[in-house]
């Protein structure tokens, strides 16, 4: 394939399937998609298409294949670990035009949505039936369910609730050759191999993701919510830490640091926190009323022998929503403070934080990088934000090593390369600190089931044989 364009016979084939407005080849066009949300890597791709639904998506594949042209999966870009890179030689598929609430069922609590339906947009359609989709991504305001499933997203309610996997009860999906495939669905794969399973997390490198049926929970009886104010970081990561030795189980427990809250503070999204603070908790529990304020309290006191300086309480949900604002929007706000930013996503045991948040401090500090943090502190997702200028040579060496250092530190203290961002190719040189070699050819097995040509987003999550441990 030649630089941002397609053959022209492949490309007319295209356009008679899905529309001429819905092929792009156009070099200035194919910008908007040379990156996800993690801008540290940029590629063009040699074109983008835009099915409109699963009929389409399977005739656009098979084409593809047939002029073997590779795929990457696309949802609305969000993603941060690069798995939405293509290269030249590769088309991106994607899932924009795909976004019907096909059936809604409030007495099953059940969801039929195509694959490029918003995350927030199922819960506003489920509302009027007292019902939710529980994982709520930072980014659920613009990222797509086809893309949660891609990368199995969390976000700050997953502590409670868990992630996406816990939620998806079937799938349609489309293989590089253009077959569909219709895996589980309500009342089904009982007693079988769950195929839905092996499929949520797969990072687009198996197939694309057309329509997901997904449970609904109904909407909790009530809400609190707290903001915690600390001098120190590590001293919120042990109020997290000991709310949690309680028996407490908070909705959410998220950190935001110094530098997190003063780029948010001075942005278009404040919140109202103050901004000499060097971290921020927030405290939610949901569920019955009985017994919220007194959980309220347990954790206000732990705050407090921990030195929480402040704490607010949320009275109302317009204040509940102001006190989530510097979390919920501490990505967009992060351009303030830099041009570019990498952000890892690293797991880690709850009784390590305060000692890897104080490690990841000092690699910042070392490296001469601003580190800002922000993460799912209840389950010890932390999301380390390093900010830099791509543009200068000696600072993206200076990142490449500070991040490695990072997941080499996270490990060591007997956490994961990543919680809910996914692999893709970013984390792909880190799989050998946590796989071995024999788990990496297993994964490399089951990727060969549903693509025998590795044709669906090719480079991604798993690295080459040769880079494998011996």
């Amino acid at each position: 394939m030649l630089q941002n364009s397609l053959p022209k016979a492949l490309e007319k084939e295209l356009k008679r399937t899905v529309g001429d407005d819905w092929v792009i080849t156009h070099p200035e066009r194919l910008l908007a998609y040379e990156s996800d949300g993690l801008t540290a890597y940029r590629s063009p791709p040699g074109a983008v298409v835009l099915p409109k639904d699963t009929e389409e998506v399977s005739q656009v594949l098979g084409m593809l294949s047939k002029a073997d042209v590779t795929v990457v999966p696309r949802g609305a870009g969000t993603g941060l670990s690069g798995g939405a890179l293509a290269s030249v030689n590769s088309v991106v598929v994607g899932t924009a035009r795909m976004k019907r609430i096909l059936h809604l069922d409030p007495r099953n609590r059940i969801a039929l949505v195509q694959s490029g339906v918003v995350n927030a947009d199922l819960s506003t359609a489920a509302a009027p039936f007292g019902l939710y989709y529980a994982p709520d991504p930072s980014s659920q305001s613009a990222c797509t369910l086809g893309g949660n499933v891609a990368e199995n997203s969390g976000g700050p309610h997953c502590l409670k609730y868990g992630v996406t996997s816990r939620y998806v009860t079937g799938l349609t999906v489309v293989t590089y050759d253009g077959t569909v495939l219709d895996l589980g669905g309500f009342g089904r794969e009982l007693g079988s191999y769950d195929l839905v399973g092996v499929l949520v997390g797969s990072e687009g490198c198996f197939g694309l993701v057309t329509e997901i049926e997904v449970r609904l929970l109904p909407r909790p009886e009530g809400v609190r919510t707290i903001l915690g104010i600390f001098d120190r970081i590590e001293d919120a990561g042990r109020a997290v830490t000991g709310i949690m030795a309680e028996g407490l189980l908070p909705a959410a427990l998220e950190i935001i640091d110094g530098p997190t809250i003063r780029a948010v503070e001075e942005s278009v999204f404040a919140g109202g926190y103050p901004t000499d603070a060097e971290a921020a908790l927030i405290v939610e529990f949901d569920g019955l009323e009985a017994g919220l304020a007194a959980d309220i309290e347990r954790a206000i006191v732990r705050c407090r022998a921990e030195g929480a300086r402040d704490i607010k309480a949320a009275e109302s949900e317009d204040e509940r929503m102001a006190l989530w604002q510097g979390r919920k929007k501490a990505f967009g706000a992060m351009g303030r403070i830099a041009t570019d930013l990498l952000v890892q996503d690293a797991t880690v045991p709850r009784s390590r934080l305060p000692e890897v948040l104080g490690q990841i401090s000092e690699i910042g500090t070392r490296y001469d990088l601003v580190i800002a943090n922000v993460f799912h502190a209840g389950d010890g997702n932390l999301h380390p934000n390093i900010l830099f200028d791509r543009s200068d040579a000696d600072q993206l060496l200076r990142v490449e090593r500070a991040s490695k250092e990072i997941m080499s530190t996270c490990v060591e203290a007997g956490g994961t390369i990543t919680g809910e961002h996914g692999v893709g190719i970013d984390k792909r040189s880190y799989m050998t600190l946590v796989h071995g070699h024999d788990e990496l050819e297993a994964m490399r097995n089951v990727k060969a089931v549903f693509d025998p040509r590795s044709g669906m987003n090719p480079g991604k999550v798993l690295p080459d044989s040769s880079e494998l441990p011996t």
